[in-house]
């Protein structure tokens, strides 16, 4: 083969499936700032033992309230200001980021198994399996999630633990759904059906012929259900049913800074900006996987 026959194979071959999948995620600039700021985060949040100036649970009586530095009476010993019991607020948002990606990660982790066995089992059998299943989905999504959320953690008993499994329970019905939905139209395809003659059995079928073409919209779901998780965690933590004190979790931060909002500001603006720009970066990225696995999306 000449060169320029090699030459021009090389021109018409197809590029690298991520280099692909970069072209399409890179177009959509509020999906890149994203995931750089998830990035970011997340080193943060690995980083956080050595990045804090203090610890998230030292009480410095001494420095009760104390603005943020750049404010008149603030100290760059404490650049964020402190809480109504002298712990640093800087700190103590660091050690959050990482109680919320752990939070996140675990919900999604629990919850997209759970659904994906679900869902593709309920899709493959059909009949009175697949009916139960999703009539059960059914009845979970018409209550409201946080409420969900929140009965099933009061029958439980507050804590952390038991915010996760009723987060986790809460979002289940999206992945089951959205499984089912995909081993159904996948099912019917001929790869599927010259598997079958090829003589695969249902297992194989199911996890290892179907579920690798299913797997695009559950990680975009996936995605954006971090940030759901991380926003249901504060909430609950909010309300006095998640994480509880001294925890340092954005959401219960919230709670125990809210008598104080008229005099030292700081103590509720940075939690709160900081569960709005994590769950924010995470919607921008689920938005731009979205764009970049979907082919329907694609020029």
């Amino acid at each position: 083969m000449s060169a320029s026959a090699i030459a021009a194979h090389s021109a018409q071959a197809p590029p690298h499936p991520l280099k692909e999948f970069w072209q399409y995620f890179n177009e959509n600039k509020g999906a890149v700032v994203g995931l750089y700021f998830i990035l970011f985060i997340t080193v943060v949040a690995l980083c956080a033992q050595f990045i804090a100036p203090h610890s998230p649970f030292e009480q410095y009586r001494d420095a009760i309230l104390t603005p943020p530095a750049w404010q008149e009476g603030g100290s760059w010993t404490y650049p964020l200001g402190t809480d109504d019991v002298g712990r640093d607020i800087l700190s103590r948002l660091i050690y959050g980021a990482r109680l919320s990606l752990f939070v996140g990660l675990l919900v999604v982790t629990i919850s997209l198994a759970a659904g994906i066995l679900l869902g593709i089992c309920s899709g493959y059998i059909g009949g009175y399996a697949d009916t139960m299943v999703m009539r059960l989905m059914d009845i979970m999504l018409a209550l409201p999630s946080l409420l969900l959320a929140m009965a099933i953690v009061t029958i439980l008993g507050p804590s952390l633990r038991n915010a996760i499994l009723a987060i986790a329970i809460v979002v289940l019905p999206h992945y089951v759904r959205l499984t089912r939905a995909s081993m159904l139209s996948e099912k019917a395809k001929d790869y599927v059906t010259a598997s079958r003659v090829c003589g695969a059995g249902p297992l194989r079928l199911m996890f290892l012929v179907i579920l690798p073409n299913c797997m695009a919209p559950l990680i975009v779901q996936a995605t954006l259900g971090f940030s759901s998780a991380i926003l249901d965690a504060a909430a609950l933590g909010f309300l006095g049913m998640g994480a509880q004190p001294p925890i340092p979790e954005w959401g219960a931060m919230l709670a125990n800074a809210l008598q104080f909002i008229q005099r030292a500001w700081w103590v509720v603006t940075f939690p709160g900006l900081a569960i709005l720009l994590t769950v924010l970066a995470f919607n921008l990225a689920g938005d731009g996987l979205r764009d970049a696995l979907d082919p329907k999306l694609k020029r």
